[in-house]
């Protein structure tokens, strides 16, 4: 957490809030472009192959504007480093881990209970950070984070029948499994993003560039799932594809900056009310209508994201900001 100041602490919590905007609109958009043509025709693959596509996309976005600003070298050579190889490892269990394990969640027990099973990530990332980063958290935080976990599960949860022949209980693990790794992504990158001359941009590129490759050049052909790409890339979808891709990066962006400053137990319960945000551009766009739950689990998990942002206290000055000389960019 290098957070100086309230100043400073007060900017980690708008952009870990405003992060969940993103990734809420992000969440709709591929909603859609899985329920599209030609989709349609590989409903089992479909969502592996999306976030291969999401991720392809968002990778070319950071990359570019990491170009243009003249950084792209910097993010060559951090891959090089002791910090670069643990946002790679972050960037794996974010991406190709999380992603598969969450779809496969959602296949064999529903979209209702994988989602809100996956969305207690950042409880696990929570304890993780304050077990192995030593981030300080007080009973308010604490509270904080349990609470919004309630309320995101209070606005996905959607009562289904259960069906003990099923495969309910092996969807439950992955669901855990995608809970984890999501956690883990977040303790890992914050710890990667210590290292001397590492920004939160510079940990996106590392993070986009993993998960794209890793996707495409170990999952996408084990499930043979070219030729579907192919289609896709082929066909209307994709430019709904490059705007979720945008969407993406804009989040993982705001995302990493949040924790960056203000540690990652706190940005991951803030980027974690993104599921209100996804109700409510289905409302608004869909035109679906406004329930009672909605309106519960929008109060819990805004009183959650008070108790976890409330706690601005002044940040003592930290004497090991980033880490030692070495771990940064600068090739060892």
């Amino acid at each position: 957490m290098n957070a100086k100041n309230k100043k400073q602490a007060r900017k980690g919590i708008g952009l870990g809030a405003t992060s969940a905007i993103a990734w809420g609109v992000d969440t709709v958009i591929i909603g859609a472009i899985i329920a599209s043509t030609p989709f349609k025709e590989a409903i089992v693959l479909a969502p592996i192959i999306a976030a291969f596509m999401h991720d392809f996309f968002s990778a070319i976005w950071i990359s570019l504007l990491m170009i243009i600003k003249g950084e792209f070298i910097n993010v060559l050579k951090l891959f090089r480093t002791k910090s670069g190889l643990i946002l790679i490892l972050g960037g794996l269990c974010g991406g190709p881990l999380a992603m598969t394990f969450y779809f496969l969640g959602i296949q064999h027990a529903g979209v209702t209970y994988a989602a809100s099973l996956a969305s207690i990530f950042p409880g696990i990332g929570a304890v993780l950070a304050f077990f192995f980063l030593k981030e300080k958290m007080v009973g308010r935080t604490w509270l904080g984070v349990v609470v919004s976990i309630i309320g995101v599960i209070t606005l996905a949860y959607v009562p289904s029948k259960f069906d003990v022949d099923s495969n309910f209980f092996i969807g439950i693990l992955f669901s855990l499994g995608a809970a984890l790794f999501w956690g883990l992504e977040g303790v890992i990158s914050a710890w990667g993003m210590r290292g001397k001359n590492v920004v939160p941009l510079y940990a996106i590129n590392i993070r986009q560039l993993t998960s794209a490759l890793s996707f495409g050049v170990l999952i996408i052909p084990f499930i043979k799932g070219y030729p579907i790409a192919l289609e896709v890339a082929s066909s209307n979808v994709v430019w709904l594809l490059v705007i979720a891709g945008l969407l993406g990066t804009l989040n993982y962006s705001l995302y990493y900056a949040s924790i960056d400053l203000i540690g990652a137990a706190r940005g991951q319960s803030l980027n974690n009310t993104y599921v209100f945000w996804a109700i409510l551009t289905e409302i608004l766009v869909i035109g679906t209508p406004v329930s009672l739950q909605f309106v519960i689990g929008t109060a819990i998990v805004l009183i959650g994201s008070v108790l976890v942002s409330a706690n601005l206290k002044e940040p003592k000055a930290d004497k090991n900001p980033r880490l030692k000389e070495g771990e940064g960019v600068n090739p060892a």
